[in-house]
């Protein structure tokens, strides 16, 4: 495996652009809202029904975390009673959702586990430890929280040095 390490771009963004949110089609409006509102507990901000979009009409769903005017939008516009999109084509690989604290992660998989929901992969990449899942659409959905930058592995020239081993399930649960 070859690394490269980390290269400060020719005319770099500004530092502290954050990616706002994202959104996603899905097949069912209903189904992922009972999922990301009921199971994960993500509020509402907008929700309606036959909205023009794209060139046809379908079902928008917006939702937030504390107020922001939303973190996740979905929409059927394209994509209402539709499969998941199939492995091995271009495209989205996963969504991220960084909880505040190991202890909101925790909850996060406490909700998960009352449902049987499957957690797919469990990872302590070292900057950040991990729970990757998928959602009712097939989206991967990586729900995790990251460690203070101090507590970051780092190389011996002090770049990034990403792990990838287990996470530790029940000491995660523990908090």
């Amino acid at each position: 495996m070859t690394i490269t390490p980390a290269q400060r771009a020719p005319d770099p963004i500004a530092a502290g652009t954050t990616i706002g949110h994202v959104h996603l089609r899905t097949a069912d409006i209903d189904r992922i809202r009972d999922f990301y509102v009921g199971v994960l507990g993500f509020d509402v901000v907008f929700e309606a029904r036959d909205v023009p979009g794209w060139g046809t009409t379908g079902d928008v769903l917006f939702l937030s975390a504390g107020g922001y005017h939303h973190h996740l939008g979905f929409n059927t516009w394209k994509s209402a009673g539709g499969p998941p999109q199939p492995d091995g084509v271009a495209g989205l690989h996963h969504v991220a959702i960084l909880y505040p604290s190991r202890a909101d992660l925790a909850d996060a998989v406490r909700r998960l586990r009352r449902i049987d929901w499957p957690l797919r992969q469990l990872t302590d990449h070292g900057t950040h430890e991990a729970i990757y899942i998928s959602d009712p659409d097939g989206n991967d959905v990586e729900l995790y929280w990251d460690r203070p930058p101090e507590q970051w592995p780092r190389d011996a020239e002090g770049h990034l040095a990403f792990a990838g081993g287990d996470l530790d399930l029940e000491d995660l649960l523990a908090q």
